[in-house]
Parts: C-alpha cells; structure tokens; sequence
C-alpha cells in the first residue's frame, strides 16, 4: 500500500543537512521522536524503532524474557519470520490452525497450550485483525503473554483498540510492503515498563552507554544492534501520519467493493473479526475447493482482473518454512533451540500436513488487493469482474 513522495525526501534530506545521521546524537532527535509520536498514536506508553519486523518480534519476545524451555504458539499461515523470531532465543514455535478468517484459530491455540507455553503470538495476516478478544481469554486463563504480530497491520483496530496494543506487547514492520514504509525497518510497542526495558537493552548492546541509561532498572546484559538510522526515522515521522488517511480510502473502497458483489449467491467473504477495523488491504472470498476457487481466479483474469490464492505465498505458508520443517534451529549445534536440552519434550514435530485446515482454507481463499488511491469506477468495475466471474462458475 506504498505511499511515498516529496515530503519524504524533505524529511530525508533535512537530516543529511544536518549531517547527524546516528539517533544518539542529540537528546531529541528523530528515532527518539518517532517512536513518542508513535506510542501517541497506538496508545501505549512505550515504542522502540528498530530494523525490521523480523528484530521487533524478537526483541518483543526478549522483553517477556523468552529463552530455552519456552514454547510460543503461531498460525500456520504467516510469513516465516514469525516462526524464526522464537527460535532465535532459543525457544520453539508451536504451529496451530487458521480459522476462516484467516488468522489464528482460538479454539486450536487452547488445545496446543502446554506447560512450556510462554507466549501467544497472533498474526494480523494482511491487515485482518485476529479474534483478540478470544485469545487474551485464553491467555488470560493459562497466564501466559501475548505477543501481537502486526507487521501487516500497521495501524490496523479491534474493537476500537489498535492492532498491536491490545496483547502485552505489539511488533510493527515497515518495510517496502508494509501499509507504512521506509524501505525497511520495525517497531515494538507496549505498557509493561519492565518489558520495554529489556527490549531496548536487547536491541542495543551499548545499551548502558546512552543518554537515559541511570533511568534503566533492569539491569543490564550483553544485547545486540537492532538500531534504526535518523535518516529512515525521518521518514517514518511523514509516513506516520499518512496511516490513517490511507487506511480510511482504502477502508471505503473496500466497502463499496463489499457492497458491489453482496447480492451475489456465489460470492462468500472470509470471516471478518473486526471489518471496520481492518486494514481493508485485500477482500478474500471462500469457495467450495480449491478447483472452484482456481476456475475464479482464471475467470476473473480473463475479465482483466487480478487475483492470488494464499496456498500460492510460499514462506507465508507453513509446510514451506524449510528450516522450521526439517528443524535446523541454527548455523551451530549447541546455539539450535531444536537441540537445546532445555527444550527436550518440547512440541517440536512438524509435517507438511499438521494443520489440514488451514491447507483447506489457504486453498478455497481467493485474495483481490484493494488500493487506496482508485476511484469509484474503479472498484465498481472490479466487483462487476468479480460478479461475471462467479457467474461462470458451474
């Protein structure tokens, strides 16, 4: 949903002007003033800007120290770094059903719940939020943490609560795909002070070095470097404050899209948690099986419109996460967490057929994106493609 333009280069360049391009420059500068501007906008007391998605998980896991012995429960469907970000410390990720929205099934998050269990770890897959209510229940219930993946939800709601701040801690991605960009990079965001505190020392190995560090409590311990630049900072601060407005065209297109084809008796959307609060990136619909669904897809094209199947995303899908499925945790032996004796009994047997259902659904889901610059037209002759499409269903 990339967006991106003069006052992005303006943001850029006044921070090459000024020739400070390490965050640690001044007292106030412009990581440090994203990430308030950011917590102000998702409602927390805490963000941390970091490099990636893939280091917000991680360092979102840290915080909840997270380590050997731990178990963290994630959708089959979601990009393989959600699995990656637990084995990087050392703990195993525990792969449970979608359900017909699309996103982590409650029901099957319950029955995979263990002793080990450490973290819950709901992904808003394309901007479509989980059932959270259902899964802060159960966390709730098992006392264990939830670790919001909202990578592909960037400023995305539930129930009039923002993705990413309704479990005890949140990870953003802003990389070039993302609803907001600069080209790549992530966030965490939370309320647990004690949480926080880990993250940034485990985001930053000179931790103790910087200004602020006698206000630390937790003491300090060897971290990495998961430092955003000033320069992507800047130009996260413009795109920031874009989200909402591209968030709500893209919001009434899909609407109109929704309206456009609700009459249709062959047309069924995907179980929406919260269609007012989604990101609205993609509408999806389920067919009967996967040969109906490809017929649509095929049909739709020769209409002049595009379309996808999820079952088709590759690393999005966990039968093709290689590393995950033949369990090689790490480059070295004793640093993989498939070996660690602290995770013997651990639930660690993966197939490529160990979620059937969310094969079955990834397989009958047709996605067609929404964009938020089209005009009415535009998503008016797309439903109509979509409407003559199904029509040629048998």
């Amino acid at each position: 949903m990339l967006e991106i333009g003069k006052a992005e280069a303006e943001a850029a360049s006044r921070v090459i002007t000024r020739g400070q391009l390490f965050r640690y420059g001044s007292e106030l500068n412009e990581c440090t003033k994203f990430e308030r501007e950011l917590a102000e906008k998702m409602g927390t007391k805490h963000a941390l800007v970091v490099t990636s998605g893939t280091a917000a998980l991680i360092c979102a896991l840290a915080g909840l120290e997270v380590g050997p012995g731990d178990e963290v429960i994630l959708p089959a469907y979601t990009f393989m770094a959600s699995a990656l970000a637990p084995l990087a410390l050392g703990a195993i990720p525990v792969i449970a059903e979608i359900d017909e929205s699309l996103t982590l099934d409650p029901e099957d998050v319950e029955k995979k719940i263990s002793s080990r269990t450490k973290v819950i770890m709901p992904v808003h897959m394309v901007g479509l939020p989980c059932d959270m209510r259902g899964i802060m229940r159960i966390a709730r219930r098992h006392e264990v943490k939830v670790v919001e993946d909202a990578c592909q939800a960037d400023g995305g709601s539930y129930r009039g609560k923002r993705l990413g701040a309704i479990g005890d801690v949140g990870a953003f991605s802003f990389n070039y795909y993302k609803n907001i960009t600069c080209g790549e990079g992530g966030a965490v965001i939370t309320d647990d002070r004690v949480a926080y505190e880990r993250a940034l020392i485990f985001h930053d190995g000179g931790a103790a070095f910087r200004p602020g560090a006698a206000a630390i409590g937790v003491p300090f311990f060897a971290g990495f470097n998961f430092r955003m630049n000033e320069i992507l900072a800047a130009v996260l601060r413009v795109q920031l404050r874009r989200i909402d407005g591209l968030l709500k065209r893209n919001r009434a297109n899909k609407a109109r899209f929704l309206a456009g084809v609700a009459d249709h008796p062959r047309l069924r959307p995907i179980k929406h948690n919260d269609l007012e609060g989604e990101c609205a990136t993609v509408v999806g619909f389920l067919f009967a099986d996967e040969p109906q669904a490809r017929r649509f897809m095929a049909a739709l094209s020769r209409h002049g419109v595009g379309s996808s199947t999820p079952i088709d995303s590759g690393r999005h899908v966990y039968r093709n996460w290689e590393p995950i499925m033949e369990r090689r945790g790490s480059y070295h032996p004793a640093l993989d967490a498939f070996r660690r004796p602290e995770n013997k009994g651990a639930q660690m047997e993966y197939s490529p057929d160990m979620c059937p259902r969310t094969l079955d659904i990834l397989a009958r889901t047709v996605f067609l994106n929404i964009r938020p610059e089209w005009k009415a037209a535009e998503v008016r002759r797309r439903a109509k493609a979509c409407c003559a499409a199904a029509d040629e269903l048998s």
